[in-house]
């Protein structure tokens, strides 16, 4: 990847496909094949676990690793009850802590009164997220610049670089241009 970022902006919904410049372009397939292999080690978590795979449990997981978008609980409720009606707001609160524990999704916290979670951690760990402060448009990005740094800074002071975590908050460049953002309250 050259020093401009690889960027892939995540709204509210299921979404198909994300695009990374690191080597190359991460497609669709690629994405699918990520998401099954995901769903396949959470299954085989939740067997470890001794934990039954039901139908309402079945349906969350499918919706979870059927995005790359960012979700909130309650998202992921509405999503899940689109694939199964009987999805109850417990169960997806009991699945939640399961799906990061499993360190498959990563549960961020924004400074709101709600976390989001995000499904692509597990095929993709050293991304980087913006935040829209207004609207809550969460764009992930990767960038060797800033992974260089990193790397450097930990290994002056003695340390070596097992995760990191950004987060920028921000206001996007719609609500500074119109004043306001057709995404805010959607």
């Amino acid at each position: 990847m050259n020093d401009a970022l690889a960027s892939h902006e995540l709204e509210s919904g299921p979404s198909t496909a994300l695009t990374r410049a690191h080597a190359g372009r991460y497609t669709g397939s690629m994405a699918d094949a990520d998401r099954k292999c995901a769903k396949r080690r959470f299954m085989d978590f939740l067997a470890q676990k001794n934990l039954r795979l039901t139908a309402q449990r079945q349906a969350i997981i499918e919706t979870a690793f059927g995005t790359q978008k960012h979700f909130t609980a309650e998202q992921l409720l509405a999503w899940s009850r689109r694939r199964d009606k009987s999805v109850s707001r417990a169960t997806v609160y009991r699945t939640l802590p399961l799906l990061t524990e499993s360190g498959l999704v990563r549960e961020m916290d924004f400074g709101k009164d709600y976390k989001f979670y995000d499904p692509n951690y597990a095929e993709h760990p050293h991304h980087n997220h913006i935040i829209c402060q207004d609207c809550e448009k969460i764009v992930e990005f990767e960038s060797e610049k800033i992974e260089k740094l990193e790397n450097e800074i930990s290994h002056r002071l003695g340390f070596a670089v097992r995760a990191h975590r950004l987060q920028i908050t921000a206001s996007c460049e719609e609500l500074k241009k119109l004043g306001a953002c057709k995404k805010k309250g959607g």
